[in-house]
């Protein structure tokens, strides 16, 4: 396998990857190492941890970080409900009469009422091709967290003290991404393979609404393309992502739309801009300019 070879697997399903970040990928895949993508939001992180996972055929299993995540939300944590139900049950059966807290509790700890969250899912995965293990917004976890996932990333093994170590000869396929609120520790980084993910080029995010949107004829795709880079140019609260270029194409053709308009503009902001501010800074910009930049963008090439 050549980062050319993953540049066309990418592509066929979905993914139309720059050179850079096929590279990346392939090296992730050589080398077992976790893929850490920073950038902006809506640049395409976490779709190429799903289309991984399509192409692999591995289960995707996500882990969406948040302020506060703990390992009862990341790693395991028991089913408290069945440990009582089964308790209950063994009472009235009998069943713990003459035995020791020691062995009744023991019973209460076994892996039929372990519940498997992401890590430990993705670590325990068993047969069949890895799973794509996708710790998405790495970013908003804290420092603590962080710290953990370095030494699961570091090991590929999570201990439960009641049940033992649980580990894999085969790594599940890392993905984290970052919208950088703030910065992950050096430590983490060093562990990861690195990949900024940048808005594409111009010609790059047409041929991606075009595979995308097959409906969208070669004009609206170049038109849409060239208004969504206008837009990123107005130092807006939320800048467009690719996620939303291909959302507003698919939009207006779902509209019957041929050719950006003024009025096909106006009415279908809301696809594309999802804050109000955004919204006046663009009416401000005036939408009949927009119209006319895109027309003049999308009739040249390079």
């Amino acid at each position: 396998m050549t980062p050319a070879d993953v540049s066309a697997a990418l592509t066929a399903h979905g993914y139309l990857p720059d050179d850079g970040l096929s590279t990346a990928v392939f090296l992730a895949l050589e080398l077992q190492r976790p893929l850490l993508l920073e950038g902006e939001a809506g640049v395409g992180k976490t779709e190429l941890a799903k289309v991984l996972a399509s192409w692999t055929g591995g289960e995707l299993i996500r882990l969406q970080c948040y302020e506060g995540i703990d390992a009862a939300q990341a790693v395991y944590d028991w089913d408290y409900a069945r440990q009582l139900l089964h308790l209950r049950a063994a009472e009235a059966t009998g069943e713990t009469e003459g035995r020791s807290s020691d062995a009744i509790e023991a019973d209460l700890y076994q892996e039929r009422f372990l519940v498997k969250r992401a890590l430990l899912r993705a670590i325990g995965h068993g047969d069949g091709p890895p799973p794509v293990l996708l710790i998405d917004e790495v970013d908003r976890a804290d420092d603590e967290f962080e710290a953990y996932l370095l030494e699961v990333l570091s090991d590929f093994q999570i201990t439960v003290p009641e049940l033992g170590v649980y580990h894999t000869d085969t790594p599940p396929i890392v993905v984290l991404t970052s919208n950088r609120t703030r910065d992950v520790h050096d430590a983490l980084k060093r562990r990861c393979l690195y990949h900024w993910v940048e808005h594409p080029s111009f010609e790059r995010e047409v041929s991606i609404v075009r595979l995308r949107v097959p409906a969208c004829s070669d004009d609206l795709a170049r038109q849409v393309a060239a208004a969504v880079e206008t837009m990123r140019d107005l130092n807006l609260y939320k800048p467009p992502g690719v996620a939303e270029t291909i959302d507003w194409a698919t939009a207006l053709g779902r509209l019957g739309v041929s050719r950006l308009d003024e009025h096909s503009v106006a009415t279908t902001l809301g696809t594309v801009l999802k804050y109000r501010e955004d919204h006046r800074r663009v009416e401000q910009h005036g939408v009949a300019d927009i119209v006319k930049q895109a027309f003049e963008r999308g009739m040249r090439t390079g």
